[in-house]
């Protein structure tokens, strides 16, 4: 049977089906527990989260469910933070906040959270699994990890991201498809394209290491459940699929836009970031794509429209939010994330059952 393999196993799941940890509020303690009571495995996005709010979070999670779930972070990479920003940049972002009625050029304190104080609270909290985006965790890090109990999964864009994952240690590997929404998890900067669509990705990985695979990219239904098994995943995550649901913390905006979206309108953008990510276009992504090579690289370009992301939310203006999505959003329904995952479940043993699996 398609619920009976590994991951299923150490998890205790009902389904092979994971909760993908979207940053950003999204991922609300509400829709984690949900998915995990369902049978699947939900996870917390607590990248952009202070350690007392993950700690907050995990608790508030924990009171609505005795089930598995997972806390994702970044990998925290290199920058410069007081790398120059180009006139032309920082002139299309002020017209910007012109139109939202903000100040021009706020002053920027702080550009990621901290990321050792982010991770000493995973470790004292001990969720089932900690997954981690954008590199290569620390040796010292995975021992505790792993001395804890706690199941480490990353992410791999490319075959040789996959095998340096499972080289330091990870027990599990996210092959994220270039269909999925959000930011790209690529971390080694030599690789010519990390755009491998999810069904050449899975494969080759799955092949080329021994540790179980999860198939994450424009998985919206039972039909790519089951497309992501018989690639020879072991797990499929879902994003965009539960953005929608009524438990997400996703902007009402964002939900709505996702809703109503066609497959042409969700692009590449490195507008909001300064990094690679997929989302519906808008005013704002049009206006900065012809200067993206004047762009600040992340997280500084990230903490530059922070201001201007938050003025868009608050006023409801689509045309200056950052609304992640995945290529196959146009798939996405209006339910509740345990509706969800039963429809999902019923799905994928339909098709699984047609094809005598």
């Amino acid at each position: 049977m398609w619920t009976n393999n590994p991951i299923t196993s150490r998890f205790h799941l009902k389904w092979p089906i994971i909760q993908a940890p979207m940053a950003g509020g999204a991922t609300t303690p509400a829709l984690v527990a949900a998915v995990s009571e369902a049978g699947g495995l939900g996870t917390l996005g607590a990248a952009y989260m202070s350690p007392e709010q993950i700690r907050e979070a995990i608790k508030s999670i924990r009171a609505l469910t005795d089930k598995p779930f997972g806390v994702n972070l970044f990998i925290p990479e290199d920058f410069y933070a007081d790398q120059p920003i180009a006139e032309g940049v920082a002139q299309a972002m002020n017209d910007a906040r012109d139109r939202l009625g903000i100040p021009h050029n706020p002053q920027v304190t702080q550009f990621t959270e901290s990321f050792a104080e982010q991770m000493a609270v995973v470790l004292e909290e001990v969720p089932a699994v900690f997954s981690f985006t954008f590199g290569i965790l620390d040796h010292r890090l995975m021992a505790e990890l792993k001395q804890r109990g706690i199941t480490v999964i990353g992410t791999a864009t490319t075959v040789r991201e996959a095998i340096a994952l499972e080289a330091s240690g990870v027990d599990m590997i996210s092959a994220q498809g270039s269909e999925a929404g959000g930011h790209r998890g690529s971390f080694l900067p030599d690789s010519p394209s990390n755009m491998i669509g999810t069904m050449a990705l899975v494969p080759q990985i799955v092949d080329r290491v021994k540790i179980p695979v999860i198939a994450a990219g424009g998985i919206m239904d039972g039909r790519g459940i089951a497309a992501a098994l018989a690639l020879g995943a072991q797990a499929a995550q879902l994003g965009t699929a539960f953005l929608t649901c009524k438990e997400s913390g996703a902007h009402a905006l964002h939900k709505k836009a996702i809703l109503e979206t066609r497959e042409e309108s969700i692009v590449m953008t490195r507008a909001f970031s300064g990094k690679w990510a997929r989302g519906i276009q808008n005013e704002f992504m049009t206006t900065l794509a012809p200067l993206d090579h004047e762009l600040p690289t992340y997280p500084v370009q990230n903490a530059l429209t922070k201001d201007i992301r938050a003025a868009a939310g608050k006023q409801q203006q689509r045309a200056y939010m950052s609304m992640w999505a995945g290529q196959a959003a146009p798939l996405s329904q209006e339910i509740s994330a345990s509706e969800l995952i039963e429809k999902l479940a019923a799905e994928t043993t339909r098709i699984c059952s047609n094809l005598g699996q």
